[in-house]
């Protein structure tokens, strides 16, 4: 534990980087996989069992926590930790990502972004200052600048507007957030696809001294090798002593390329959203149970997973409860992935400390290209 918000860089091996973020709240182990909990719970999960499957944070939504219970409703209940029992550190995002996939739902304009509401067609306006805003009285401990994320392919004038407004915006959201001891503020790297634009991006926030670095706008159409080039070019120009979060991404292969590259943090909602579709992530790589072969397969879906959603419960079974649209089945699904991604993440923080990342990587993805094990 520590009053004040810290990076502290433990090991590297090749571009990968093994670390810790300290806060009053809580140490975060880099590089980290932090599960979504968009409107203050992980889908289809305790958030005790969240923590035992060992995440040390997780986000929370400023756009539909603001909705609803709404900002002020939280900090009169005591603020978010409070309210959903989680006392470890909570990373809120802005409201940027709504944005995009928002876009028929908002309107926008250099002083902020006016959303009518998907719930109930209510108008809310929120500028750079009221993201910040909303973020405190959520209490949350990493909280994220307003940006405005272009989805993918679009034009170069059109990310170009977007990242220059978005680097006004991150000045705007500094400046809100002052001096808070113990908290963070991260800027978001914007420039779509395009090389020229994530650099000015990277280089105009490293020179605003933030606490952290965030990679912003990926994910959201673009192949990975795009998605990876961007990274190649973009972190080089943050600063190498902060932190740094790739946002909205992503499949165990795309964690596993992106340490490589340098990236500490990682937020998706693929393996909860998965897990309620039917969709394990395994050591040998992705499970349907909807399929069919799995309906008199009494073997695990892996016998050398701890999770016991893994390990104790049938294929038939889980296949059974999918097909049957029970909740349980995308209960021990969710459980399954996040032990999986949890898992992930501690055997590639241990082989950068023991300076086999590499080989790690390359065994890894030996076992997800063999397969899933085929009924006996």
């Amino acid at each position: 534990m520590t009053e004040t918000f810290q990076f502290n860089l433990l090991a590297t091996d090749g571009k990968a980087r093994r670390g810790t973020v300290s806060m009053p709240r809580g140490e975060i182990r880099t590089p980290a996989f932090m599960p979504v909990g968009t409107v203050g719970t992980v889908k289809a999960m305790y958030l005790d069992q969240v923590r035992e499957l060992g995440a040390d944070i997780i986000l929370g939504n400023t756009y539909h926590l603001m909705l609803r219970p709404g900002a002020e409703r939280v900090a009169r209940l005591g603020g978010l930790h409070e309210l959903i029992r989680w006392p470890h550190p909570i990373l809120t995002d802005s409201g940027g990502f709504q944005v995009m996939s928002l876009a028929g739902l908002r309107k926008l304009d250099e002083q902020g972004v006016t959303f009518k509401s998907h719930i109930d067609g209510s108008s809310h306006y929120m500028s750079p200052e009221r993201s910040i805003e909303i973020q405190g009285l959520l209490g949350s401990d990493i909280q994220m600048q307003l940006d405005e994320c272009v989805r993918l392919p679009a034009t170069p004038d059109e990310i170009e507007r977007a990242m220059e407004m978005s680097l006004r915006w991150a000045e705007r959201c500094k400046t809100a957030f002052g001096d808070q001891p113990g908290k963070a503020m991260f800027g978001i790297v914007q420039g779509g696809d395009v090389p020229a634009l994530r650099i000015r991006s990277a280089e105009a926030l490293a020179a605003l001294d933030l606490k952290g670095y965030a990679v912003g706008g990926l994910a959201v159409g673009e192949p990975q090798d795009v998605m990876l080039e961007m990274l190649d070019i973009t972190l080089p120009a943050l600063p190498q002593n902060k932190p740094r979060y790739l946002m909205g991404v992503g499949t165990p292969d795309d964690i596993i390329k992106s340490v490589a590259r340098g990236i500490d943090m990682f937020d998706c909602v693929m393996p909860t959203r998965a897990g309620r579709h039917g969709l394990a992530f395994t050591r040998r790589g992705r499970v349907n149970l909807r399929n069919a072969r799995h309906a008199e397969d009494m073997r695990p879906l892996d016998e050398q997973s701890s999770c016991p959603a893994a390990c104790d419960y049938s294929r038939a079974y889980l296949h059974h409860l999918i097909r049957a649209d029970e909740s349980l089945g995308g209960m021990l699904l969710t459980w399954n992935n996040l032990a999986y991604y949890q898992d992930l993440m501690k055997g590639i923080r241990a082989a950068i400390e023991e300076g086999r990342f590499q080989s790690f990587m390359e065994e890894t993805q030996e076992e997800w290209a063999r397969g899933d094990l085929k009924p006996v």
